[in-house]
């Protein structure tokens, strides 16, 4: 592609002459560069782009995209304001703007991006759509899976990804987007057909600074979704359902508790763990030149916990607007048997050991709940303290739990350092655990702390009776339990009584 067409998707500040030069390839990362490359130089939290352009010269770029101009550097150089956004329009620009070639969805909340996204992947798939999967465990182009190195891909590599799913006839791609990814510009020059935010609570602060800051980047994937596109909003999430007015697209809304939406899901039944509810169609809405009448179906999930309820109300939604059969949604979610570590029943026999990542205050709180609707004797709750997100997270995990202790009859918590099973970027400091165990203190609750992981876990084992409930919680610390408590229960170390 020649320079001159590829500039011509961003605005150049510098009065640079453009020369007819033939682009081969556009690179970020200056060991990548080959000859006949435009460099573009990004600034990045831990180094800055710019210092690598002289590498990037002596690879074979022809041509740099800068934020600051590099003196002695002999290459054109064309200045811009931002290079991150310029990035991803150029990415766009270069493989001929592929996500206008395909059916878009893009979800994004604090939690359950990644189950609503494999729920949504799931009912396409099984609709017999050819589909793409773009998310924190892999990118799926069509029948070929490579793993995923970031939640939402690099705007190149993202633009990249879509042109080759383009070329592999995929008709519909589904995308977690982080709010990294909109904080970092990633998913600029995206154009969606679907757009969706389930829900909102603190998590990456470190990254913006305050929780309006991450509201403000996180719902600007409805703020500035187009008149073509539809927004599926969570009237029972006060931050959702702020933005029903907000947007430009098409609102599709539903709501578990909320029944003033387009949809409405009834009769909710988690006595067992695993949702059975009535998706109730509220108001006639169109869509892929479909008409929905006011009409009801009864749904069964094969994936426990309340979130799941609401995971699988986005994916009901965003396959209803793509043009799925009912029968499709019904078959598919009775099937789905979910992802790793999203309340995850690993053990269902004399007891039942559940596995969840319990990341933030607004995901214990739903995990929580959904504990409330089951039936068992005792919950025995062992919490993995987060390392290396500072004591504000930890105190406010520790907040919700004291929040449900009464109702679910918490009198004692067994936590870990997970000393052994955690990396250097996740170990727990003093401040983090002395902000749990002061959190529980006050509230007396007793706290069992264990600095190792099998410890914890065993111990709540040994002693859990039958008609008990296990609740393996945590991320990162708590990754290796369920294959500790699975070997344990599988070579009867601890006895079930």
């Amino acid at each position: 592609m020649q320079l001159s067409e590829l500039l011509s998707a961003i605005e150049v500040s510098n009065d640079r002459e453009v020369k007819q030069v033939e682009i081969n390839n556009i690179s970020y990362h200056s060991q990548k560069v080959v000859e006949g490359d435009l460099f573009v130089c990004v600034k990045g939290y831990k180094t800055d782009g710019h210092k690598y352009l002289p590498d990037a010269v002596k690879r074979g770029a022809v041509a740099a995209v800068v934020e600051d101009y590099q003196e002695n550097v002999d290459i054109p150089q064309y200045v811009v304001q931002d290079s991150r956004i310029a990035l991803a329009r150029l990415g766009a620009r270069f493989y001929q703007n592929p996500s206008s070639k395909l059916n878009m969805i893009g979800i994004t909340a604090t939690n359950g991006k990644t189950t609503t996204s494999y729920m949504t992947n799931a009912i396409l798939e099984n609709e017999g759509r050819r589909t793409g999967l773009i998310g924190t465990v892999i990118i799926k182009n069509g029948d070929q899976s490579i793993p995923a190195e970031l939640t939402t891909p690099e705007s190149l590599d993202l633009q990249r990804y879509l042109n080759e799913m383009v070329q592999n006839d995929v008709t519909h791609v589904t995308m977690e987007v982080s709010s990294a990814a909109l904080e970092l510009n990633r998913v600029e020059s995206v154009e969606y057909d679907i757009v969706s935010l389930n829900n909102m609570s603190k998590e990456h602060m470190e990254m913006h600074g305050t929780f309006e800051r991450y509201f403000e980047v996180k719902s600007s994937l409805i703020r500035d979704a187009s008149e073509n596109s539809f927004a599926i909003l969570n009237l029972d999430d006060r931050y959702s359902a702020s933005l029903v007015d907000k947007t430009k697209a098409k609102v599709i809304s539903f709501g578990v508790e909320n029944k003033e939406g387009y949809i409405h899901c009834k009769n909710l039944d988690l006595t067992s763990g695993r949702g059975k509810f009535t998706v109730e169609i509220l108001k006639s809405f169109e869509a892929n030149g479909i008409t929905y009448e006011p009409s009801e179906f009864d749904v069964e999930l094969g994936v426990p916990g309340l979130h799941s309820v609401y995971n699988a109300m986005v994916a009901i939604t965003a396959a209803l607007i793509s043009g799925v059969r009912v029968s499709t949604i019904q078959e598919t979610l009775k099937e789905f048997t979910g992802v790793p570590r999203r309340f995850e029943f690993i053990y269902e026999e004399d007891i039942k050991v559940v596995d969840d990542h319990f990341a933030n205050p607004g995901n214990i709180n739903v995990t929580l709940q959904t504990i409330d609707y089951m039936d068992f004797e005792n919950l025995h709750l062992v919490y993995a303290i987060r390392g290396q997100r500072g004591a504000t997270i930890n105190r406010e995990n520790a907040e919700v739990i004291v929040e449900w202790a009464k109702a679910l009859k918490i009198n004692e918590v067994i936590a870990t350092r997970s000393v052994s099973h955690t990396t250097s970027k996740d170990e727990v400091t003093d401040d983090e655990v002395k902000a749990f165990l002061g959190v529980m203190d006050q509230a007396n609750i007793k706290v069992h702390l264990y600095d190792e992981l099998p410890d914890a876990v065993n111990n709540a084992l040994s002693k859990a009776n039958s008609g008990d409930l296990v609740l393996l919680a945590g991320c990162q610390g708590m990754d290796y339990g369920a294959g500790i408590a699975l070997e344990a229960l599988n070579k009867e170390n601890v006895e079930v009584k």
